[in-house]
């Protein structure tokens, strides 16, 4: 399966936007442990100050000098330290 365009293929060395706008802080781990890289747990999922759940999704690629290659994510998705990706849950529906 092929994979989507990037909404980040804009982006050269001379214009890229700074890493720190993908990543998120101050989370809440929840869900089991999936697995660890670099020493750390992998959690299945986080939760960040507003409440929303982000699910581990992969590990975050980098570029030959060692950046996170922000440009591989997609719609949706955010770094984690030390380098992994979580996918925003869409909240469920409300019923009437």
């Amino acid at each position: 399966m092929q994979r989507p365009v990037s909404q980040f293929r804009f982006l050269t060395r001379t214009n890229s936007i700074p890493t720190e706008y993908f990543v998120l802080a101050n989370l809440k781990a929840v869900g089991p442990v999936v697995g660890h890289l670099a020493g750390e747990p992998i959690r299945d999922a986080v939760l960040d100050e507003g409440g929303r759940r982000y699910r581990f999704a992969g590990v975050m690629p980098r570029t030959a000098t060692g950046r996170f290659a922000v440009e591989a994510l997609r719609p949706g998705e955010w770094i984690v330290q030390p380098g992994l990706i979580y996918r925003l849950e869409e909240p469920a529906p409300m019923c009437a």
